[in-house]
């Protein structure tokens, strides 16, 4: 198991990191990344500490920790300066927090985080087969969410992959113990959207090798 989209205590999880990464270690998960909420304001706060945290904790367990943000409704206009920003901080896997349909997401910010070069655009929500092709030309994965609400588009969200090539990625968005997917449910995630058990494979490898490129 690979989950590349998390939350701590350092946003709005419940976990510091420790227990977190414990937590899925006896799940048997390979890689979690912790990708708190953040804009502006404190991602130099967040992420020095995440990082900090996967240098100590990656010395003891057989799970990798991956440093990650996610860039959480901040304003279409700044993703580009804000991604760079969190690369420059540390942040290995930078999430965008896309246009869910349960959350006032301004328009416009999947294809601003497209256009930044996001690792992931989390939850997109009714996206456009035109935002969904540009994300397959760049690489930017589309999530296919197990977390309640966001999850509703999920089905779209899979067509508009299977239309355009484009890469997905199954996430928890897990922000407390009872939020961790096993394999099974991740499965259900991906089976649910009407992903096949072949593309679902895929689905896992292409992710294993986002964290490969990332370590």
């Amino acid at each position: 198991m690979i989950d590349l989209h998390t939350h701590t205590f350092f946003s709005d999880g419940e976990l510091v990191p420790a227990e977190h990464l414990r937590r899925v270690e006896v799940m048997g998960y390979e890689a979690v990344a912790i990708t708190d909420h953040a804009d502006s304001s404190n991602m130099d706060w967040i992420i020095p500490r995440i990082v900090q945290a996967a240098s100590d904790l990656n010395l003891y367990s057989k799970t990798l920790l991956i440093p990650g943000i996610e860039l959480t409704h901040v304003p279409p206009e700044m993703f580009a300066d804000l991604t760079a920003k969190a690369r420059q901080l540390g942040a290995i896997i930078v999430v965008a927090h896309g246009e869910t349909p349960v959350e006032p997401v301004r328009s416009g910010t999947n294809r601003a985080a497209i256009e930044a070069g996001v690792d992931i655009l989390s939850h997109p929500g009714l996206i456009t087969k035109e935002d969904a092709e540009s994300a397959a030309s760049k690489g930017v994965f589309l999530e296919l969410s197990g977390r309640k609400g966001h999850s509703l588009t999920n089905g779209h969200v899979a067509k508009m992959a299977q239309e355009t090539s484009a890469l997905l990625a199954v996430n928890a968005d897990a922000h407390g113990p009872g939020d961790f997917l096993t394999a099974k449910m991740a499965e259900t995630v991906a089976f649910g959207a009407g992903i096949s058990a072949e593309r679902y494979a895929q689905i896992r490898k292409d992710m294993a090798e986002l964290v490969g490129r990332a370590g």
